[in-house]
């Protein structure tokens, strides 16, 4: 892994952390989204508020101590290099959009009488696929509160619906960032959803809900992990370009305490080629639709990230005029989990004999677990959750 996918895997593991804090049912969220948001707004960041974003994107075990400056030069030359990986990073991404609906979007939306610098406009479409909107806080901001939300549905295929309730927005709303994450994979196996059923998945030890569990037995990358006592498993997608990693503990109850034992060096090092090896699975995964909103702007502060959201924040870089701050960082991540895999060809899968469980490793994901998707060409983690509740 590059120094961008470290760090980006550091950033998600640190958000993962503090978002489990508060919420104690699932957790879906997007590391790479959520972290070129960031580096949309450092873009336009200078000086402080530019340095300690960097360190929020980079922390110091991961840069050391001299390769953050708060002198702006030092700044400007180090930003520049994160742009371009980013850049890099969602190019690469969007090139295997047709396999699978994947979606990452970042939209700034700005108080249209604050002139925001032409340079700034260009560089956010350059870097990030993404643009700043002029709308009016100031006359019109429940028209600029339906504008947004109409956005919203249209990257989220239609599945997320007035995001933003009325009273969100006022006179004095100068700037709204939004990061949008709609994914839906087709398996590179499918399961057969004749061998879907229902089954009872345990929350705790004493509570339970029913969900549809589907189930196979195939070739998948599997290890076991004694030191953890849990297992995981690599379930590739369309073409293998994605990955969905299950970390499931042996126990009911087990998944806080290898919250507590993991490390993105750690994820790494168990998902690496060497680490795991090809085993007959039986694989019971329940179906999961998965949709998760965070206002990010109390996590990311105490992540650091201070000045970006006061009214002392330099963004010099987005706008000449002074007493810009930003207001709502809201994220919305949504993810389907079916049996669908490739379009069945004649013959696609006809010529196996289906082996028996006893003949396979289990792994019944029928209590909370974490999982992971990762892209194989870049080696970054571009979705991150944890599932515990139907």
């Amino acid at each position: 892994m590059d120094s961008l996918d470290t760090a980006t895997a550091q950033f998600g593991f640190d958000l993962f952390k503090e978002l489990d804090k508060t919420n104690d049912g699932n957790v879906f969220f997007s590391p790479v989204g959520i972290s070129t948001a960031i580096g949309m707004i450092l873009l336009g960041t200078r000086g402080a508020t530019a340095t300690e974003l960097q360190k929020v994107l980079y922390s110091e075990k991961d840069t050391g101590s001299s390769r953050i400056k708060s002198a702006e030069n030092e700044v400007g030359h180090k930003t520049e290099e994160i742009h371009d990986r980013f850049q890099k990073l969602l190019t690469e991404i969007s090139k295997f959009s047709n396999d699978y609906e994947l979606n990452i979007s970042n939209r700034l939306f700005g108080e249209k009488t604050y002139l925001f610098l032409q340079k700034y406009i260009d560089y956010v479409e350059k870097y990030y696929h993404a643009s700043l909107e002029p709308v009016d806080f100031v006359n019109a901001a429940d028209e600029s509160r339906k504008k947004i939300n109409s956005w919203v549905e249209s990257q989220t295929n239609e599945k997320v619906k007035d995001l933003f309730p009325e009273g969100s927005f006022s006179s004095s709303t100068k700037l709204v960032l939004i990061n949008t994450v709609y994914f839906k994979g087709r398996w590179d196996r499918e399961f057969n959803k004749e061998h879907t059923k229902e089954e009872e998945f345990w929350l705790n030890k004493n509570t339970s809900k029913p969900v549809q569990m589907m189930t196979q037995c195939s070739s998948f990358s599997f290890t076991l992990l004694e030191d953890l006592q849990a297992k995981i498993v690599g379930i590739p997608y369309k073409n293998s370009d994605l990955s969905m990693f299950v970390l499931l503990p042996n126990d009911i109850d087990g998944l806080e305490k290898i919250i507590d034992k993991l490390s993105p060096e750690k994820l790494v090092e168990l998902t690496s080629p060497g680490h795991l090896e090809q085993r007959k699975v039986d694989l019971r995964l329940p179906r999961m639709q998965v949709e998760e909103s965070y206002e990010l702007e109390p996590v990311l502060k105490g992540m650091g990230m201070l000045s970006a959201f006061s009214e002392n924040a330099d963004y010099s870089g987005m706008s000449a005029r002074s007493g810009l701050h930003a207001q709502n960082f809201l994220h919305r991540s949504f993810l389907v989990v079916t049996e669908d895999g490739v379009e069945a060809t004649a013959g696609t899968g006809m010529g196996f004999v289906v082996s028996s469980a006893a003949d396979c490793e289990l792994v019944h994901c029928n209590h909370p677990f974490l999982f992971f998707i990762r892209h194989r060409e870049s080696d970054s983690i571009l979705f991150f959750g944890k599932f515990s509740s139907p």
